[in-house]
């Protein structure tokens, strides 16, 4: 995945994407209307300095959303953002992957102090996406200037960061996800000579350790998993790259909540049968699996239906 200027190879998609009515009803997120006026708009996006564009693509630069900066302004040293990505790739990574790479772009690059944006109170989707990574919203504290910009509307829910935020890793202040332990690996650092990070059965994780397993040689994209287990324990942690993991505990139908694994010090405790799946945000990065018991496939649950009705069975 990378971010990068839309382009005119980007029109049909593009038009495509801003047509769809999940996207018509986001604040701030209007394009043109027409294929010319919006080939227009895609030649002349570099010359307006109050707005930033980028195309989220995959590892073959294929256009898969967009995610913007508007309202740039250098002398309050701030902006707002919006991103939206294809329905087809929902939950794949790409909205969080873009959000993170035009964060970095709007304090590093342009030496921002502040981003913010919106989300309507009817987008349960978008909340939920915002929550889940970190972000409280706000109930105060937005500049007047701000707010007049949406017409003064109550119908919006604000976020914002600000530039010396741990924006990457601020959902890992969370000591749970889906009924899992986030946990912090201990790790011994060195002087020029990296860190050494260690735990033990029994002591720093709530199990004896039988088995440990690693995937590795995964491509960018790939999703692996699809399954619970009954009784297995296990640890999960991401020592090279960046693999995003959604849980779900099956609560309500389905309860899906994602953390993106980039740290080799955090780690995943799943003590109970949960829904597990893997995407690889970066090629051959790294899943390590530390295991309560040896393999044994009647241990599996591989269909969510039957994941969704064992774990129902088990609360009754």
């Amino acid at each position: 995945m990378k971010i990068r200027s839309i382009e005119k190879k980007d029109l049909n998609e593009m038009f495509n994407l801003c047509q769809k009515s999940e996207i018509s009803c986001l604040p701030d997120f209007s394009y043109p209307k027409s294929q010319d006026a919006l080939k227009s708009f895609i030649e002349d996006s570099d010359k307006d300095h109050s707005e930033k564009h980028f195309a989220i693509v995959n590892a073959d630069d294929e256009f898969k959303g967009l995610v913007c900066l508007r309202h740039i302004d250098s002398k309050e040293n701030r902006a707002s953002l919006s991103i939206i990505v294809n329905p087809n790739v929902w939950t794949k990574g790409y909205a969080w992957f873009g959000m993170v790479e035009v964060l970095k772009y709007a304090f590093n690059t342009l030496n921002l102090e502040q981003v913010y944006w919106c989300v309507k109170k009817d987008n349960p989707r978008a909340i939920r996406f915002f929550r889940k990574h970190g972000f409280n919203s706000l109930d105060k504290d937005i500049p007047k200037s701000i707010v007049e910009q949406w017409n003064n509307n109550q119908d919006l829910i604000w976020f914002a960061v600000l530039k010396n935020d741990d924006y990457e890793n601020i959902a890992l202040s969370r000591k749970t996800i889906a009924d899992c332990n986030i946990i912090k690996i201990k790790t011994v650092p060195t002087i020029e000579a990296g860190a050494l990070s260690f735990f033990e059965g029994t002591k720093d994780i709530p199990f004896d350790i039988k088995r440990v397993y690693f995937i590795s040689q995964v491509p960018e994209g790939a999703r692996r998993g699809f399954h619970a287990h009954k009784n297995l324990k296990q640890l999960l942690f991401c020592p090279y790259g960046k693999i995003q993991l959604v849980l779900d505990n099956g609560e309500n139908g389905g309860n899906r909540e994602e953390i993106t694994l980039n740290d080799p010090s955090i780690g995943i405790v799943i003590e109970k049968p949960v829904w597990r799946e893997m995407l690889w945000l970066e090629k051959n990065s790294v899943l390590v699996v530390a295991a309560s018991d040896f393999y044994t496939e009647d241990d599996y649950l591989r269909n969510y239906d039957d994941f969704l009705k064992y774990v129902g069975s088990e609360r009754q």
